[in-house]
């Protein structure tokens, strides 16, 4: 049985395949809070205060946000009374 992520949790494991600085050093998956799928990415940097890790997060699911058309009113000066 495949380990499943519960709402709130994610794993990581270290890019073996790291081609440049711009690639993260850890990678894995897990959900969001509200149970949605993320990938999950991580970068070790040095700080004045010492060695921390960047994280950053998007949805497994993320597609461009369509907006909608704008919409059309009849602000005419007819006011039927």
């Amino acid at each position: 049985m495949a380990y499943e992520a519960k709402p709130g949790s994610f794993s990581l494991f270290k890019n073996d395949k790291k081609e440049s600085d711009n690639h993260p050093d850890y990678k894995g998956d897990g959900k969001d809070l509200d149970g949605n799928g993320i990938w999950v990415s991580a970068w070790l940097k040095d700080g004045k205060n010492g060695k921390f890790m960047s994280c950053s997060f998007k949805l497994k699911d993320s597609k461009p946000a369509v907006k909608a058309a704008p919409v059309e009113e009849d602000f005419s000066d007819t006011i039927p009374f």
